[in-house]
C-alpha cells in the first residue's frame, strides 16, 4: 500500500481517544480513513462513539511529521504496516469485537495460513517444554501455523517446535515491533520473521508494559482457530488467553500434567471447566478440521474421485521422482505423511518434488498439507 493511502490509516490511529472499536465504527461508516478525514464534523458525530471533541480532533489533525516518521521507520526496518482491509490480514481476527485496525508485520502472513495458538507458563518445566516442542513440530508437519507470544518458557518452546518441523510460526508482541522482549530471544525473533512473522498492533518504540499483554493475548486467540494451553498456574496470563478465546468462540485445549506440579493447576482447572484434554496433535485436528473444511472446497473422496494411476503419457516431460509421486496420488487427495510413507523416500525429497509439481501446475495443495492431482 502506498504512503498516500497508508498515511491516513496511521493518522487516524494516532488521534487521542480513538480506540480500536471507535476506529472500526469509523471505517464501517465511511469505508476508508481518507474518507473519514474528508467528512464534515456534523457527519462524523453521527457515528457511534464519535463526540464533537473527537470529530474536531480528526478535522484538526496536523501531526503528519509523526506519521511520516512511523512510515519511514517501517521502510528502513523491513516492516509492513498492514491495514485490516488487506487480504493478508488474518481473516479470523476480523471477527473479534475490538480487532486492531493496523498490524505491524516483520516477515510474512499468508492467506492460506491455518493458525493454532499455543501458550503457557513462563516458568515451564522440562516436561512442559519438551511436550510443547513435540506438539508444535507435529502441527508444523500437518501444515498448521502456530501462534504464540515469544515469552520465556512455553511460548518460546512453541515457536522453536514449529521451526524444528520446518513450519511457519507467528509471534505476537506486547511491545513495538522494534522492541524485542525478552531480549535473550533476539535470535528466535529473527528466525520467526524468516519463517513466518512477528506482529504487533503497537507503534514503534512502545515498551512492553503490563496492560499490553492482555491486549496482545486477544490477538493470539482471535487470529487462531483454537488455543492450546500447556502448563499454567491458577493466576497465569495463559488462562486470560483461554478465557478470551472462549469469549471469541474459539476452541480451547489443555495438556494435562502432574497432579503434584503447581504449574499444571491452571490447565487442570481448564479441563474441569470443559477444555478438551489433548494427548497428541490429532486431538486438536479432529476439532479444528471441520472449521477448515467449512472454509474451503472439500477434498474429493476416494469414492467420487477417478481411480487408477494417471497415465504416464500425460507427463512425459517430468522427472522420474515427479512421475512416481503422481502415480502414488492416483487422482485422489493425499496427505503429506501418506505420500512420504508410500514413496519410501525422505521427507525433504518428497516436499521438494511436491513443490516442483505444484509450481508446474500438476497438483494443488489443500489445507492440512493435503495434495490433489490437478485436472
Amino acid at each position: 500500500m502506498s504512503y498516500d493511502t497508508l498515511k491516513y490509516w496511521l493518522a487516524l490511529k494516532f488521534i487521542e481517544d480513538i480506540g480500536n472499536v471507535t476506529y472500526i465504527h469509523l471505517i464501517d461508516a465511511f469505508g476508508s480513513p481518507r474518507d473519514v478525514f474528508d467528512a464534515p464534523v456534523d457527519t462524523l458525530t453521527k457515528v457511534p462513539r464519535i463526540t464533537k471533541k473527537i470529530a474536531s480532533a480528526i478535522k484538526g489533525f496536523d501531526n503528519w511529521e509523526k506519521v511520516e516518521s512511523e512510515y519511514s521507520l517501517a521502510e528502513k526496518s523491513g516492516v509492513t504496516i498492514l491495514p485490516s482491509q488487506s487480504p493478508f490480514f488474518p481473516r479470523s481476527l476480523l471477527n473479534i469485537y475490538d480487532y486492531p485496525p493496523l498490524l505491524y508485520v516483520k516477515g510474512t502472513l499468508l492467506e492460506e495460513d491455518i493458525y493454532i495458538a499455543v501458550v503457557g507458563s513462563r516458568i515451564a518445566s522440562t516436561y512442559g517444554k519438551f511436550t510443547t516442542e513435540r506438539l508444535c513440530r507435529e502441527l508444523a508437519f500437518k501444515g498448521i501455523t502456530t501462534v504464540s507470544g515469544m515469552a520465556r518458557g512455553i511460548d518460546s518452546s512453541a515457536h522453536r517446535g514449529s521451526l524444528s518441523g520446518n513450519g511457519r510460526t507467528v509471534a505476537v508482541l506486547g511491545s513495538g515491533i522494534d522492541v524485542i522482549y525478552p531480549p535473550e530471544n533476539k535470535d528466535l525473533y529473527e528466525k520467526i520473521a524468516e519463517n513466518g512473522a512477528v506482529i504487533t498492533e503497537f507503534p514503534f518504540s512502545t515498551l512492553p508494559k503490563g496492560p499490553h499483554f492482555p491486549a496482545r493475548n486477544r490477538i493470539i486467540s482471535g487470529m487462531s482457530l483454537g488455543v492450546v494451553v500447556v502448563e499454567a498456574n491458577e493466576k497465569s496470563g495463559s488462562l486470560i488467553t483461554a478465557r478470551t478465546a472462549l469469549e471469541q468462540g474459539r476452541e480451547v485445549f489443555a495438556v494435562p500434567g502432574s497432579i503434584d506440579s503447581p504449574g499444571t493447576k491452571g490447565t487442570h482447572k481448564l479441563i474441569r471447566d470443559g477444555a478438551k484434554l489433548i494427548e497428541n496433535v490429532y486431538d486438536i485436528l479432529e476439532e479444528v478440521l471441520p472449521q477448515i473444511e467449512g472454509k474451503t472446497d472439500s477434498p474429493p473422496s476416494a469414492d467420487s474421485a477417478e481411480s487408477g494411476p494417471v497415465s504416464r503419457s500425460d507427463y512425459d516431460d517430468l522427472g522420474k521422482m515427479e512421475r512416481e509421486i503422481l502415480d502414488l496420488m492416483e487422482k485422489k487427495s493425499q496427505q503429506i505423511d501418506s505420500i512420504i510413507t508410500k514413496s519410501g523416500r525422505s521427507a525433504d525429497d518428497i516436499l521438494n518434488t511436491l513443490l516442483s509439481l505444484e509450481l508446474k501446475g500438476y497438483i494443488e495443495q489443500l489445507p492440512g498439507k493435503h495434495f490433489i492431482f490437478k485436472e
